[in-house]
């Protein structure tokens, strides 16, 4: 995992096309904001989990209904891998 320090009105880009800013610290609460193109999703993890387990239970609902008698082993896409690049700055 990358750590960064940054400041108020500091950012951060990842790639070309999305900016992280940092807008206000208030204690150990960190206000961000995300400029990204409309294609890219972005989720609170704890949203994304949350999500991911609901359409998970529906879709196991839904298939039930349909496929009366059978069991099926369902796995729903896990949130994409954080980086594990360690980079050192002198």
């Amino acid at each position: 995992m990358l750590t960064l320090s940054r400041k108020t009105d500091e950012a951060i880009l990842i790639g070309t096309d999305i900016r992280i800013v940092i807008k206000r610290i208030d204690g150990d609460i960190v206000k961000i904001g995300i400029e990204a193109p409309k294609h890219v999703p972005i989720y609170r993890e704890e949203v994304f989990s949350k999500i991911s387990e609901q359409n998970q239970e529906a879709l196991k609902r839904a298939l039930s209904a349909s496929v009366a008698g059978r069991e099926l082993e369902l796995k729903w896409p896990e949130p994409p891998a954080r980086s594990q690049a360690k980079i050192e700055i002198p």
